[in-house]
């Protein structure tokens, strides 16, 4: 059974979609459309910008949803998802390419929580931290045992824990980490401290407008970040991506669900191949891919 899943942050590089924008008219309106409900030509970003450009978050949350939604499209009839899921971001990419929301609803979304985590991010000095060669339950106890704001925001594969908080509490926490045995503990170039409490004025600032979007069932079920199950039903599904800003990506569990309900394969729809390597973290025999268009 083929479950998709779509990348978040991270996964962006300088020339994005341009193959799909040159060889499928569908991708070309699409990529038209998205530079006019944004109000910038994104696509000058994506394909020919800079690394500095593209990696703003108010460019690379709408970037990295655009090439992901547009390959899907332009997958048409062989996309046939049984299960989906996304890495935080990319679980608006899933919803979309699922048909729970639509592509316009999904784009106006995701330009709102960029701009949304940006503001949280310019309240409070913040920050994310990569802990490797840890159980999760040591992070999480020292996390809780360390004075701040320091959570563990997600949970990537076996032995990879993104932690996240002030500035302050995260190096304390990471020094604590390496003292308890973690392999490293490594401060993150990002712009703030995602998936923790301190992203709470950006979930209060989109709660609204997700409750103001219109949702369909989904084609399939989406294995939503903040429960790592199979959700179909819409009110569920909006409630999820409300508290997703301040609550862990589960990712590792999400992979172990996805597996145990049939997934024999998964195809990676989006940038990149980062999904892919987590998945054989989970189970170095499973078969993945990455999505293409012939």
């Amino acid at each position: 059974m083929k479950a998709y899943v779509f990348p978040g942050q991270g996964a962006q590089f300088i020339g994005m979609g341009k193959d799909l924008y040159d060889s499928s008219p569908l991708a070309k309106d699409l990529f038209e459309k998205a530079n006019e409900i944004l109000g910038f030509r994104i696509t000058d970003i994506m394909f020919e910008g800079t690394e500095e450009e593209l990696k703003q978050t108010n460019v690379t949350q709408p970037a990295i949803f655009l090439h992901s939604v547009i390959l899907a499209k332009v997958l048409g009839d062989s996309f046939q998802p049984y299960m989906a899921a996304g890495h935080s971001l990319g679980e608006f990419s899933a919803l979309v390419a699922c048909e729970s929301m639509s592509f316009e609803d999904g784009l106006k979304l995701v330009s709102q929580r960029a701009n949304a985590m940006q503001k949280a991010c310019e309240i409070e000095p913040s920050t994310m931290a990569a802990v490797l060669g840890m159980e999760d339950a040591d992070v999480e106890r020292i996390c809780k045992e360390t004075e701040g704001v320091v959570v563990a925001a997600n949970y990537n594969c076996p032995g990879q824990l993104v932690i996240s908080g002030s500035i302050e509490a995260v190096n304390k926490a990471c020094e604590s980490l390496k003292e308890a045995g973690a392999k490293r503990a490594l401060v993150l170039p990002v712009g703030g401290a995602f998936h923790s409490p301190l992203m709470e004025p950006a979930r209060e600032e989109l709660a609204k407008a997700i409750k103001e979007t219109n949702f369909n069932t989904p084609i399939c079920p989406i294995y939503q970040n903040v429960v790592a199950k199979g959700v179909t039903n819409t009110e569920e599904i909006q409630a999820n991506l409300i508290a997703q800003l301040t609550a862990p990506v589960r990712w590792t569990q999400t992979m172990h669900q996805m597996i145990a309900d049939g997934a024999s394969k998964m195809i990676e729809v989006g940038p990149g191949k980062v999904l892919q390597g987590l998945v054989k973290k989970v189970d170095r025999q499973f078969e993945t891919e990455s999505a293409a268009i012939a």
